[in-house]
């Protein structure tokens, strides 16, 4: 068994001509413009269609009429969102961070948005640390009318810490 010689051809193959190109190009672009116009023609007898009709169809149903009470729940309701999202989250919780101390450990935050006020629920190690939390609350600049509502001692745990409710009213700082 011989091998048979193996001949390669480095040189390039001829192109082919470049205008077949170029017209398959122009005739794709003639073809695109032209259903563009089409289109368009299109929209704007749809459009005429459209309004001539309204135009003609006089007889449209009256829209219904919403009663007052509907309308007055959906505005309480409205309210209410809007002020559950203008509660100022970033000066509240910067408040509580400033009167923060290592003696007292928030527990909970209750916003009420209804009547713009703060619940917070904490734990102290001792009485005075509860007292100057509530003290420092207090000259915060976005709480206001800050005053203990509850307090009880933690008789289970054996570090007998003081667990608090505090209530502030809070107001928007700009």
């Amino acid at each position: 068994m011989t091998l048979r010689r193996l001949e390669l051809d480095y040189v390039a193959a001829p192109r082919r001509p470049l205008w077949v190109g170029v017209s398959l190009l122009i005739v794709a672009l003639v073809v695109a413009g032209d259903m563009v116009a089409r289109y368009r023609d299109a929209q704007h007898e749809l459009a005429a269609l459209d309004a001539a009709q309204g135009l003609l169809n006089v007889d449209h149903k009256p829209q219904r009429v919403v009663p007052k009470e509907r309308l007055d729940e959906e505005a309480k309701t409205i309210d209410a969102v809007v002020r559950q999202l203008t509660v100022p989250w970033v000066q509240m919780i910067e408040a509580v961070e400033a009167a923060s101390t290592g003696d007292v450990v928030l527990l909970q935050m209750q916003p009420e948005a209804q009547q713009r006020t703060l619940r917070l629920t904490a734990e102290a190690k001792s009485r005075e640390s509860m007292l100057k939390y509530v003290r420092r609350l207090g000259e915060t600049r976005a709480l206001s009318g800050v005053h203990l509502v509850n307090h009880q001692v933690q008789m289970e745990n054996p570090s007998r810490p003081i667990q608090f409710s505090v209530q502030a009213a809070f107001r928007s700082v700009q």
